[in-house]
């Protein structure tokens, strides 16, 4: 027998060994579950000890895993030290139980209905996800959302705002879903905006589910960019306003037509499609908001390809970012009959923290255009009024649960700020000059109070400050929901 074959025979047990302690550790949650259902007192104190200790063991099997995985050694003998040839599936299959049993403490500590209202499934929210943990059959869903909108009566020059108040039913949200089978499903949302005058399908498409790695997936479908795209449900976002620069930069919400594949690995997961493209027809000095076409008639002259990869090396944490490229002109021409191509290059990256309570975001976003002289010129726009051959912005935020340790009924009362910079003229064509209105800075310091996981009540007031000395501030009230 080889050393190598006789060492992956030693080395085995080790592994088992390790496996063993990850199924100990399993074994011990559903104790850790009836103790938690104690009332406050010296038992859930004694309940949060346990939770730690089982914490402490997950920790010290990731960290037996990688010195493994570092030096896979076998001491035969006191003078022998063999290398062990062990394959890498092993490892994998150990070090994903882990990871799911640092989930299931996570849903200990958090309580079920928390961790139901906030898991999202291949890349929708948690709402739209139903359809893929139902059985075979029919699935129903949806979410909503109240605003009211209180605006400074001047802008920061001093001068009278003439904004006036304003409360709006913003969305009714109805997700249907049905489950062919453990490999077809079709999922669909239809979105009724303000009160009813406004209805669309905001997504509409079919799943064909064939192995972890790769799926397929088409029809009407999100762009799968920035954090509130996809996941724009009110409870699973800060903020009663979504962020400006995933609505001007990243034109959320933007869904188009298409299809691509999806799936993960690991801890990694991706999307990639090919889908119509804008149409910058739509295209202003404000953003690219108006290029949407909303698989509506929608032109395909030109297409476009979306990619996003996310990495999420331990739970809690995750990574990434994503491309869009593709031209926008959809066949149109210039003023000389030329056509006019106007490709668009939109990528941002973004990184997300949820550990105890804390929930903190950072994403930043650029976009370039081509051929914007000649479009400006075929939109008769002049001055400060050209759309930027480049838009830029970033964003920072942050909320801190402070009932995380201390409310075991699942209540949740998060105070969070949100700080954006962003200018959709960053650069215009020559000729043309910039408007410092679009040069904006928002700081928005709030809370976020849920009764009950899928209840979000918001409460926000927001700095908006921009070059020309014309933001108008708000104070914004929100009520949210998902079912």
């Amino acid at each position: 027998m080889s050393a190598s074959s006789r060492s992956s025979i030693h080395l085995r047990p080790v592994l088992r060994r390790l496996l063993g302690s990850a199924c100990f550790v399993a074994f011990l949650f559903p104790f850790g579950v009836l103790a938690q259902a104690s009332p406050v007192g010296p038992e859930s104190l004694r309940t949060e000890e346990r939770l730690d200790q089982l914490e402490r063991s997950v920790e010290e099997l990731r960290a037996a895993l990688a010195a493994l995985r570092e030096n896979p050694t076998v001491v035969e003998a006191p003078a022998i030290a063999v290398r062990a040839e062990v394959p890498a599936a092993d490892f994998d299959e150990l070090a994903r139980r882990i990871d799911l049993l640092a989930s299931e403490l996570e849903a200990l500590r958090l309580g079920e209905e928390v961790v139901a209202a906030d898991r999202s499934e291949h890349g929708y929210g948690p709402a739209a996800s139903k359809v893929y943990r139902s059985q075979p059959g029919v699935s129903l869903g949806g979410y909503g959302e109240f605003l009211f909108e209180s605006f400074s009566s001047t802008r920061d020059d001093g001068s009278a705002s003439g904004q006036r108040d304003l409360s709006d039913a913003l969305r009714a949200i109805v997700y249907l879903g049905y489950k062919f089978d453990q490999n077809w499903l079709f999922n669909s949302e239809i979105e009724f905006e303000h009160a009813g005058s406004e209805v669309a399908v905001e997504f509409a498409y079919l799943d064909r589910l064939w192995r972890p790695a790769i799926n397929f997936r088409g029809g009407h479908l999100l762009v799968p960019m920035g954090f509130v795209n996809e996941l724009h449900e009110p409870p699973v976002f800060l903020g009663a306003n979504r962020p400006q620069i995933e609505r001007v930069i990243l034109p959320s919400t933007w869904h188009e037509n298409g299809f691509g594949v999806f799936g993960e690995k690991g801890n990694v997961t991706y999307r990639s499609y090919l889908m119509n493209g804008l149409d910058a027809s739509g295209f202003s000095d404000s953003g690219l908001r108006g290029g949407r076409q909303k698989g509506a008639k929608a032109l395909t002259e030109d297409i476009a390809w979306v990619s996003r990869v996310d990495y999420s090396p331990i739970p809690g944490f995750s990574l990434g970012g994503s491309l869009y490229v593709g031209d926008s002109g959809q066949g149109a021409t210039d003023l000389e009959g030329r056509v006019l191509d106007v490709g668009t290059t939109i990528y941002e990256a973004h990184a997300e923290v949820r550990w105890r309570g804390l929930e903190a975001r950072a994403l930043a976003a650029r976009a370039t255009l081509d051929d914007v002289d000649r479009l400006d010129a075929s939109l008769g726009l002049t001055g400060r009024s050209s759309i930027g051959d480049s838009l830029e912005g970033w964003y920072v935020q942050a909320g801190y649960d402070i009932l995380a340790r201390l409310d075991s009924a699942g209540r949740q009362l998060t105070p969070y700020f949100r700080w954006e910079l962003f200018d959709t003229q960053a650069s215009v064509p020559s000729g043309y000059s910039t408007n410092p209105a679009n040069d904006r800075e928002i700081f928005t310091l709030g809370l976020d109070y849920k009764p009950i996981a899928p209840i979000v009540l918001k409460l926000d007031y927001q700095d908006i400050d921009n070059e020309a000395g014309t933001g108008i501030d708000q104070f914004n009230l929100a009520v949210g929901y998902i079912f």
